[in-house]
């Protein structure tokens, strides 16, 4: 991005976001890219993103954002989302069905860390969902409880990528995401696992179900810089939301010709605006 930008004119640097030595005043814009080690110190985060002048995303919706209980909202506004189970700090969770696969993870998480894939049907698999559930509940953390979307195995997961633009937030581009999850979680080398990435064309009915999830954003979707919706097919092959990423995805520049110009172009009108 530093070169596309420079072009522009806009000197950038890259800074990480807890770097006390950092004066955030002194830039006229910060754009959050990869700040992927908020999850274990979320409220470290969110103070610090209200304290960050001209933010992008805005410190608001990164603290929406980043706890994906957010999805029970877009649910109530129609938006077709996983069906999920929540389970608080402290309380115990037996699973409800015999058979089936489903995913557990944390409400707060990035790069599907502290995430596995449970088959019901599997009595030792059944052991380590309670004991997975019973670990992040222990931890003080909120988990949610998934059925597996079976067609990501096949399909994958597409991500539409979306860029401010003249008319607001608009479509950039699409990519393929490989299935990730294979069994069980036994933890996660790194901040992330590593994920297989293919362009992709997002189907007009992709884009109708990221636009209806888009539209539902607090404060709407024009504030954003930029927006990331993740869709996988369910039982029924219409798209589900999985999740929508506001605060720190990835956003596969290389996957499309000329997206890094076009955010290039983005944060310089915000530039434009902003002073």
């Amino acid at each position: 991005m530093l070169g596309p930008l420079a072009a522009r004119g806009v000197t950038a640097e890259p800074v990480v976001w807890d770097d006390p030595a950092v004066e955030w005043t002194a830039y006229d814009l910060a754009v959050l890219r990869s700040p992927w080690d908020y999850a274990p110190r979320r409220d470290e985060f969110v103070a610090w993103a209200q304290r960050v002048p001209n933010l992008a995303n805005p410190a608001d919706v990164v603290r929406w954002n980043t706890d994906k209980r957010y999805l029970d909202e877009l649910s109530a506004a129609g938006v077709p989302t996983v069906p999920t189970a929540w389970v608080g700090p402290g309380e115990s969770w037996e699973p409800s069905a015999d058979s089936g696969e489903y995913v557990i993870k944390p409400a707060v998480s990035a790069g599907s860390q502290d995430t596995g894939r449970y088959d019901l049907a599997d009595p030792e698999h059944r052991e380590l969902a309670v004991a997975h559930v019973r670990r992040l509940s222990a931890a003080g953390r909120v988990t949610m409880v998934q059925p597996y979307l079976a067609a990501v195995d096949t399909a994958g997961e597409t991500a539409l990528l979306f860029l401010a633009g003249e008319q607001g937030l608009e479509f950039s581009h699409a990519i393929r995401k490989g299935p990730m999850l294979t069994g069980p979680d036994f933890g996660v080398d790194g901040l992330y696992r590593p994920e297989e990435i293919t362009a992709r064309t997002g189907t007009l009915e992709q884009l109708a179900v990221a636009r209806k999830t888009l539209a539902t954003v607090p404060g709407g979707p024009d504030r954003l810089l930029y927006a990331r919706v993740d869709l996988i097919p369910g039982p029924d092959g219409q798209s589900i939301l999985v999740e929508l990423e506001l605060t720190e995805p990835s956003l596969f520049l290389a996957h499309a010709a000329g997206a890094a110009d076009r955010l290039a172009e983005a944060i310089l009108t915000r530039l434009t605006r902003e002073t």
